[in-house]
C-alpha cells in the first residue's frame, strides 16, 4: 500500500464499505471503531452504547435495495430483514473480505484537529495521538437523539423518553398497561405506535404529528414498493407524481380518512414513511391520531385540535442530530443538520476530508455509501481528480437549491437525495474525474520545452 495515510472514523455499514474500498485501492489507512464489532446501528444493544435498534426493528427498504453491490444479501433472507439478520450480513461482509485487520476496535477518536500542512492529528481514547494525511468520516447520523425544538410548553410529570432508548414494551421502562403518546410521523414512530397499540400491551396509544405524511405500504403489486418501476422513467416528474398519487388514492385512500393530518406537500416532496400496519391500527382504534402537542400540564397533554388526554408516557420519535464530536467548532460548517458537500462527500474548501453515508435517500444508504467510498478510494489512489474548488462550490449550490426547492423545509431534508439519480451522478462524475486524472498525468509526462 502506498500514497497518503488515511484515517476512517467508524465501522458501521458505511465505515466497512469505506474500509473495503480503500483496501481494494491499496491505500494506506487505519479505521477506528468505538465498539468491539462491526455493524454500528444495526447491532442490537451494541456495546458502543449508541445503537438505536429496538427488539422488533426491521429494515424498511427491501433486501435488493439495501445490499452492497459486490456482496449480495443471502437469497434466503426475507424481503425486509430483521435487525439481527442485517447485523449478521455486515459481519459476514467483514469476514469475507478480511476487513477486521484494518480496524482498531475499542478506540474512540476524541479529537480530530486540522494540521497546518494539511491532514489531521487524531487524539485517541488510548491516549495516543496519530497524524494522517486525510480523514474519512463515517460515524453515522442516527445516534444523537433530537428532541423537539422548542419543547412543548408546560411541564409534564410523567415519563418522557426518546425513541432512541426504546427497546421493547418492557425495557428500558415498563409501558404495558400505560397511556402512551408517540410524537412523530417517521418510520420509528409508526413502528412503536403499532407495537404498543397491540391489544394487551399499552392501555391506550396516541400518535401526534405537527404535519401530515404520506404513509406508504411496504408492498405494491405483489413486490416490495421500492422495487416497483411501473411508471416509465422517461415520464416528466410531474406526470409520475400525479400518477403515483392517483394510485395511492385508489390503493390506500387518504391519510386524513384515518385521522392523520392531511399532507400539505406532494408525494415526492418529503421522505416517505413506510408502514403496512399503522393504518389498520388506526382503523381498529388501537392507535388514536392526534394533532400537534400544544402544551403539557402535569399528566394532561393538550392538542392543537382542542382535545386533551391523560398521558403516562411521551415517546419522542423526532429524529436525530448530525454531529461530529471530534471536531472543534468551525472545522466544518454544520448548522441544523445542514452540511453542504459536493456530491454529499467532499467539502468545497478541503481535499483532505471526506464524508461517507451523510445522505438521506428514498431507499437504503448502503449502496450509496459503497459508491461514495469507491470514489474516495479512486481519488486517494490518484485515479480520480476532483473538479476545482470553484466548480465544486457552484455544483454544490445548484444541487442544494434544487433539493430545497423540491422538499419540505425540515432538518430531515437537509441531505435528501434521489436514490437512482444520485448513483447515476456518482458514476458520471467518476468517469469525468478519471479523464481529468489522465489529462493531469499526460501533462506531467510531457517534457517542457526550454
Amino acid at each position: 500500500m502506498s500514497g497518503p495515510r488515511v484515517a476512517v472514523v467508524g465501522a458501521g455499514a458505511c465505515g466497512i464499505a469505506t474500509v473495503k474500498a480503500l483496501a481494494d485501492a491499496r491505500v494506506r489507512f487505519q479505521c477506528f471503531e468505538k465498539s468491539d464489532r462491526v455493524g454500528g446501528n444495526w447491532v442490537f444493544q451494541n456495546p458502543n452504547g449508541l445503537s438505536s435498534a429496538y427488539r422488533s426493528l426491521h429494515i424498511n427498504t427491501s433486501r435488493e435495495r439495501m445490499q452492497f453491490r459486490d456482496f449480495p444479501l443471502p437469497k434466503d433472507y426475507p424481503d425486509y430483514p430483521r435487525h439481527d439478520l442485517v447485523a449478521r450480513y455486515f459481519d459476514s461482509y467483514a469476514s469475507a473480505f478480511g476487513l477486521r485487520r484494518f480496524i482498531r476496535f475499542g478506540t474512540v477518536v476524541e479529537r480530530a484537529e486540522p494540521r497546518a500542512q494539511g491532514g489531521f492529528r487524531l487524539s485517541l481514547s488510548s491516549g495516543a495521538a496519530e497524524d494522517f494525511d486525510a480523514l474519512v468520516v463515517a460515524n453515522g447520523h442516527h445516534w444523537d437523539p433530537a428532541w423537539p425544538r422548542p419543547a412543548p410548553p408546560g411541564q409534564f410529570s410523567g415519563l418522557e423518553m426518546h425513541s432512541h432508548s426504546y427497546i421493547d414494551p418492557d425495557a428500558p421502562h415498563a409501558l404495558r398497561g400505560r397511556r402512551v403518546l408517540v410524537v412523530g410521523m417517521g418510520n420509528s414512530a409508526m413502528d412503536l405506535a403499532c407495537e404498543l397499540g397491540h391489544p394487551g400491551v399499552a392501555e391506550r396509544v396516541f400518535l401526534s404529528a405537527r404535519r401530515g405524511a404520506w404513509v406508504l405500504p411496504k408492498y405494491a403489486f405483489g413486490k416490495p414498493i421500492d422495487q416497483n418501476s411501473i411508471l416509465p422513467a422517461m415520464l416528466p416528474a410531474g406526470v409520475r407524481r400525479a400518477l403515483a398519487e392517483l394510485w395511492y388514492r385508489f390503493a390506500v385512500g387518504r391519510p386524513e380518512d384515518f385521522g392523520l393530518p392531511k399532507p400539505e406537500h406532494r408525494l415526492d416532496q418529503a421522505h416517505p414513511t413506510l408502514s403496512d400496519e399503522i393504518l389498520s391500527r388506526l382503523g381498529a382504534g388501537d392507535v388514536i391520531a392526534k394533532g400537534a402537542v400544544q402544551r403539557r400540564d402535569g399528566r394532561v397533554v393538550y392538542f392543537a385540535d382542542g382535545s386533551r388526554e391523560d398521558i403516562d408516557v411521551i415517546i419522542y420519535a423526532t429524529g436525530y442530530n448530525v454531529r461530529f464530536p471530534f471536531f472543534e467548532p468551525g472545522v466544518v460548517p454544520l448548522q441544523d443538520n445542514d452540511l453542504p458537500l459536493f456530491l454529499r462527500v467532499f467539502p468545497v474548501d478541503r481535499e483532505d476530508l471526506f464524508f461517507v453515508g451523510l445522505a438521506q435517500p428514498v431507499g437504503a444508504v448502503m449502496p450509496l455509501a459503497e459508491a461514495q467510498a469507491k470514489l474516495i478510494a479512486e481519488l486517494l489512489s490518484g485515479r480520480y481528480d476532483l473538479p476545482s474548488a470553484a466548480q465544486r462550490a457552484r455544483r454544490t449550490q445548484r444541487a442544494r437549491a434544487a433539493m430545497l426547492a423540491r422538499y419540505v423545509p425540515s432538518r430531515r431534508h437537509t441531505m435528501q437525495v434521489d436514490f437512482e439519480a444520485y448513483l447515476a451522478e456518482l458514476t458520471l462524475e467518476a468517469e469525468a474525474g478519471r479523464r481529468r486524472a489522465r489529462q493531469r498525468a499526460a501533462r506531467a509526462a510531457t517534457p517542457r520545452q526550454s
